[in-house]
């Protein structure tokens, strides 16, 4: 809820009629109101003691008298300090609540032909290896924060854009190749990905073995890197593919083709479905044609050895390389050339690349690229950078094999949500259908919840046994609050709709304090998506769903005797539910009507 908006004017006339004296607007500063105090929002009052020319103490106090005095929705305060804690009468929460139920799809706006075009991308992986842990933090925010931005009035585009060339690729068509080109996913029963995955890791291994080898020889690591066989044969085949040689750009078709199939699998468990694929491969040459407008703009220079640079010195950054020596491309030349796709495309308001922090540097570098090469559109680009994912065993390496896999993690949360639910023995009378249906619900929901609670900026601790528990700050809790309120209207029986009618000095100040905290859903929304941030929803879901569980414990709802106030708080029951589930299915997490 927008206090500003209710109490700026107020604020304003108590002043003039108290201190016969303006104050400005930007000096008026309202917070929520700390928990161990009573109030339902808090003026802050330091700032304003240059014009009232008194304590903040006395100032809040003055304030406070003048509003309960003239103003009808203001109905008592409180001081502390040079804060002023003000309370609204009942009579207005429900006239807020009222508001509230007679909405549609409360905090939500709508979408129309002038909304912005804002385009996301991700998960965009690289064609070597299967998705992990970390590649699913990336699709939990990116979906999370596509849902957000759509519920606050914009058109979104899902885009993803497969890194599916380079040296990564081919030391996986190398190690395939010299294990006896025999393999397949039908021949092995391994998911296409998993088996690209296995040889990039044969690889990794082989060219350790190597170095190791020529280390032991005397030579320095830098030397054995220079002289490796292997690192030779994968820029050889790099080369070929670059140069168009039909017979690794036939392997390399075929073993990407493998990958495609398996991350689609993948896609279709997390439910995501990209609205448009970017391929390396298809831009990477004309990345090199921008390269030569920016030589022909000064942008860009040529170094002796041939290689192409910009210098960004003078910006605070360093040189970077857009085109090597022997006239092949780089990460950053591709981006250019899908960044000037996109835009041709789309004809965006807003491009956002959902990509982990520790690419922070080459987004600097790409934006300020193409601002210096003219590009309109480079002022509307954001990275959404965010911390690594680690285990209690340390970081994740994929070379090494020591990634946790996206595949075999939702089956072993699956398996616990199972567990979890056997264990509280309430599966009687469900189906085996509807039951392998609420451990996915659980399961997925646990693991979504977990890694998008968090702010993405932070890195994080990933404990599924955690994730998949009914109490504390998770999923399940959420969702088990869901089922419980849906119970409860089962039980309750029909409920009256429309305007609530109770007297004032039956609302209880949990109900206030429920109200209080829906109402605020839609600055939640807006600020989740000012600030691509999904943990803004999913810490303001749990805070619902703590403070309704109170209330249930505390309270006769379906029991109550007073009919008006029984039919009362079962609406006010099924408005915390409405939400808990719009906030959840914002976060892609399905909520179950039983558990």
């Amino acid at each position: 809820m927008n206090f500003k908006e209710i109490l700026n004017s107020p604020v304003k006339q108590a002043f003039q009629a108290v201190y016969g004296a303006e104050i400005a607007t930007e000096k008026i500063q309202f917070q929520e109101t700390r928990k161990e105090f009573e109030g339902d929002v808090t003026l802050t009052v330091f700032a304003l003691i240059a014009v009232s020319k008194k304590s903040p103490e006395i100032t809040a106090n003055e304030i406070g008298d003048w509003l309960v005095a003239n103003n009808e929705i203001v109905a008592k305060y409180n001081v502390v300090k040079g804060f002023l804690n003000i309370s609204f009468t009942p009579q207005y929460w429900l006239q807020e609540f009222d508001a509230i139920t007679s909405s549609a799809k409360f905090g939500f706006s709508p979408i129309t032909e002038k909304s912005p075009v804002v385009m996301i991308e991700y998960p965009s992986p690289n064609t070597n290896k299967p998705l992990h842990l970390g590649h699913l933090r990336n699709i939990f925010l990116g979906s999370a924060i596509s849902e957000i931005l759509k519920a606050t009035g914009n058109k979104v585009v899902h885009t993803c854009l497969y890194n599916d060339r380079g040296t990564n690729i081919s030391k996986s068509m190398l190690a395939w190749t010299m294990a006896g080109s025999k393999d397949t996913p039908e021949n092995t029963g391994l998911k296409g990905d998993h088996l690209v995955g296995k040889f990039y890791v044969q690889y990794s291994n082989a060219f350790k073995a190597e170095l190791e080898q020529l280390v032991a020889s005397g030579l320095s690591k830098e030397d054995a890197e220079k002289q490796s066989k292997l690192n030779k044969q994968v820029s050889d085949l790099t080369l070929k593919w670059e140069n168009g040689d039909a017979d690794v750009r036939s392997l390399w078709s075929k073993m990407n083709g493998w990958v495609y199939q398996g991350f689609e699998v993948t896609y279709q468990w997390l439910g995501i479905k990209p609205e448009k694929f970017y391929y390396e491969s298809d831009v990477y040459n004309l990345g090199k044609e921008t390269v030569q407008e920016g030589l022909e703009k000064g942008v860009f220079f040529r170094k002796d050895d041939g290689s192409i640079w910009i210098d960004l010195t003078a910006d605070g950054l360093d040189e970077k390389v857009v085109l090597r020596s022997n006239g092949t491309t780089v990460y950053i030349t591709q981006d250019i050339a899908v960044a000037n796709e996109k835009e041709r495309d789309f004809n965006l308001d807003k491009s956002i690349y959902v990509v982990g922090n520790e690419q922070e540097y080459h987004f600097k570098v790409l934006f300020l690229i193409l601002k210096k090469l003219g590009r309109k559109y480079a002022d509307n680009l954001f990275h959404l950078s965010y911390g690594m994912v680690e285990l209690p065993s340390g970081k994740m390496k994929s070379r090494e094999g020591t990634v946790v896999d996206a595949d075999d993690l939702i089956q072993e949360m699956l398996s616990m949500a199972k567990e979890k639910t056997a264990e509280k023995g309430k599966t009687e009378g469900q189906s085996d259908a509807d039951l392998e249906a609420l451990y996915r619900i659980i399961g997925m929901g646990g693991l979504r919840y977990f890694l998008l609670k968090v702010d993405p900026k932070k890195k994080m601790l990933f404990n599924p046994a955690e994730s998949i528990e009914t109490e504390g700050h998770t999923g399940p809790f959420i969702q088990y609050s869901y089922a419980r309120i849906k119970s409860l209207l089962r039980k309750g029986g029909e409920i009256q709709t429309g305007k609530v009618s109770i007297a004032d000095d039956k609302i209880l100040p949990k109900e206030i304090t429920l109200i209080l905290t829906i109402s605020g859903f839609p600055e939640v929304l807006n600020e989740a998506a000012n600030t691509y941030n999904p943990s803004v929803v999913a810490n303001y879901a749990y805070e619902l769903a703590k403070e309704f569980n109170q209330y249930y414990h505390e309270t006769h709802i379906s029991k109550e005797t007073d009919v008006a106030l029984r039919n009362f708080r079962l609406q006010l029951s099924g408005q915390v539910a409405a939400v808990i589930q719009n906030a959840m299915q914002l976060l892609g997490i399905e909520v179950p009507e039983k558990m």
